[in-house]
């Protein structure tokens, strides 16, 4: 970001690279498996536009099969959606454990778990491989950081490794790509007035619409499970134009639950900056508005991402008022997650029973690498 302003860039074609990126997505707040599973998306849209073949797979360490997950639907609805092209493996037991209580089982589950992944890398099969809770395996001590780095440091120039997880040792960010920390925000007020559904996610590092769009496979996923219907929708601010980073991922959502996902964009296809706001600006600013307002009173969509509505906010197109009353009127059962970096927290924030504030500690765009299309823009 420059001129002290808030704006979305306008994504510009770019030659495609073919060299995969490793995706580090740590910290105490919520949004780093989601973040994982929406750069799968993406990855797996990509492929359809494409025509090429995208193969994924989640390596779960730490999540016994006997437990449930916050992203079990999400991966549920990517299997449906997308058969053949997603594999799943589960290692490790589901309750939490310290150094002190490791058990011999643990360890066999960690070199089970470890065995896969480097059968996975090496064997060429895979476009992405994404090892979730491989950093709190590694702070645990039950897989040995000097050899995983090595792996990781040869794996295919093309494929994308993504690691999530708490407590990332300085070992495997060396060797990042992309590292984002996600930071808890904590709210009392809406802790006191007992609201819910309402997740923000802010800052200025990688991860804040991707794990939107993890959240809204999860919806999904949780629909079909549950067999109800989910309906999603995802309104976009600022982004007018096209070639965006959820574009793939949006894409790929609306090809398999046509008839569960909704999208709607509003902007124009330029960057916003204050001080220098067009009439079109707060117009278009203004319908995207209108339809997210509807939407949320109607009771009709289940998961509403209200992406870029922050920096909207906070370049003073939309008047914040009417949004926190709308957000306190909202359906019980309707959940709403709202992105965007800003620079002065608007008062919905204290709305929010998740807010992660997402911190990019480096980012492979800043030393020269050229971007992935469907990965990065």
């Amino acid at each position: 970001m420059s001129r002290n302003g808030i704006g979305i860039r306008t994504a510009q074609l770019r030659q495609e690279r073919g060299v995969g990126q490793i995706h580090v997505y740590d910290g105490a707040g919520k949004g780093k498996s989601q973040a994982a599973l929406g750069v799968v998306l993406r990855s797996i849209g990509l492929g359809i536009h494409s025509r090429s073949a995208t193969r994924v797979l989640l390596l779960q360490f730490l999540k016994g099969s006997d437990r449930a997950y916050d992203e079990d639907g999400a991966i549920q609805a990517l299997q449906q959606g997308f058969p053949h092209l997603i594999d799943q493996v589960r290692t490790g037991r589901s309750e939490f454990f310290g150094k002190d209580e490791i058990t011999r089982f643990d360890r066999q589950e960690a070199s089970r778990g470890w065995d896969v992944a480097k059968g996975a890398i090496a064997s060429g099969l895979y476009s992405v491989v994404v090892l979730d809770e491989l950093n709190p395996m590694l702070d645990l001590g039950l897989l040995a950081v000097d050899e995983v780095v090595k792996v990781l440091k040869s794996k295919p120039e093309d494929l994308e490794i993504i690691a999530t997880g708490r407590g990332a040792p300085p070992q495997l960010l060396d060797i990042a790509d992309l590292h984002s920390e996600m930071k808890p925000h904590y709210h009392p007020t809406a802790a006191a007035q007992g609201i819910s559904g309402i997740e923000i996610y802010t800052g200025a590092g990688k991860g804040k619409s991707t794990s939107a769009l993890g959240k809204a496979l999860q919806a999904i996923g949780r629909g079909i499970s549950q067999d109800k219907s989910h309906r999603v929708l995802i309104m976009q601010w600022l982004k007018g134009g096209s070639g965006y980073t959820e574009d793939a991922a949006i894409a790929a959502l609306r090809q398999s639950y046509p008839d569960l996902v909704d999208h709607q964009r509003c902007g124009r296809d330029a960057i916003v900056w204050r001080g220098q706001q067009q009439e079109l600006d707060y117009v278009e600013a203004e319908r995207g508005w209108e339809i997210a307002r509807a939407a949320i009173a109607s009771g009709l969509y289940k998961t509403i991402i209200l992406d870029e509505l922050n920096p909207t906010v906070d370049l003073e197109l939309l008047d914040q008022n009417p949004i926190v009353q709308a957000l306190l009127r909202k359906p019980r059962d309707t959940e709403v997650l709202i992105t965007g970096r800003c620079h002065n927290p608007p008062a919905y924030f204290d709305l929010a029973g998740v807010h992660s504030e997402v911190f990019c500690h480096k980012h492979y765009a800043n030393s020269g690498a050229e971007l992935k299309r469907g990965v990065d823009f």
